[in-house]
């Protein structure tokens, strides 16, 4: 067995361990849960109105934007917090000390988001889809695209998410990032059709992936009719691909460079001297 071959079955080992002590953990629950009681409260509400130029819920079609929401931000936040906790209290410093090290620690921080973020987008749809209704959950064409959108999803944001949390030596400036995502979020068609945006918020919003990752949800959990409110009156799959594929072949481009970079700034001073302005932080 190679080196590399070992590292990533310790990867997964370490990733499996990880989930499972997630889903003992109330808070980590707690974390994953209350977001979706607050989307599906959000979706309640707005199940009495439509989208515009139709008769369909504007709830229903909130139901699967936000499970592109979820990987979005599953990938982007989630990975960034993870890395960013790791190399302030010095998890991180260990695995750069073990041969391979980092490999089976990006493995199993890749296997631990993944997990997640499955366990999210079916706590939304097992208790969204008899709350709004509406969705077209009996068409088998429509579960592999959600399948490939998934994957592709997560190729896509995952990468970009461990730069974000390489780059960042305190989880607390974290911030800067998520007010930024939480922008794009809102003007990415994930609550209201984007057509209805001005054209230049709406040739932003395409540039990321959170739209094609709401696009793609969309397209397969709703009437194929619904196709009709969005730009092109297509669901554009090709370009769904494209776009999400381009964002996840550059980030497993950059992303192993920017953290090779960052392991070999990690020393014990610098992991010291981030713990002790934590202490001073908390007196």
């Amino acid at each position: 067995m190679t080196p590399t071959l070992a590292a990533t079955r310790a990867g997964l080992a370490r990733g499996w361990i990880e989930l499972r002590q997630t889903f003992t953990n109330a808070q980590d629950l707690w974390n994953y849960i209350f977001p979706t009681v607050i989307l599906l409260a959000v979706m309640f509400f707005m199940r009495g109105s439509t989208v515009p130029g139709t008769s369909f819920s504007l709830g229903s079609r909130t139901l699967p934007s936000a499970l592109g929401m979820s990987v979005a931000f599953g990938g982007l936040m989630t990975m960034a917090m993870s890395l960013s906790i790791d190399r302030e209290d010095g998890t991180l410093l260990r695995a750069k000390a073990t041969p391979n090290g980092m490999v089976g620690y990006l493995v199993g921080k890749i296997v631990l988001v993944s997990g997640m973020t499955v366990f999210s987008i079916v706590l939304y749809l097992v208790s969204g889809a008899g709350l709004v209704g509406g969705l077209a959950l009996g068409d088998p064409s429509g579960w592999l695209t959600l399948i490939w959108v998934l994957v592709l999803g997560m190729l896509a944001t995952m990468p970009i998410g461990a730069i974000f949390g390489s780059l960042m030596s305190n989880p607390r400036n974290l911030g800067m990032i998520m007010l930024p995502v939480m922008g794009l979020i809102a003007t990415s068609g994930i609550f209201y059709p984007i057509t209805n945006f001005p054209t230049w918020l709406q040739g932003i919003a395409q540039v990321f992936p959170i739209y094609w990752l709401g696009l793609g949800m969309r397209s397969a959990l709703l009437p194929h009719d619904l196709a009709a409110v969005e730009f092109d009156h297509s669901w554009r799959h090709l370009e769904t691909a494209g776009v999400l594929g381009v964002w996840a072949v550059a980030g497993l481009i950059l992303a192993p460079i920017v953290l090779r970079r960052m392991a070999r700034r990690e020393s014990g001073s610098s992991v010291a001297a981030r713990r002790e302005k934590a202490m001073q932080r908390i007196t």
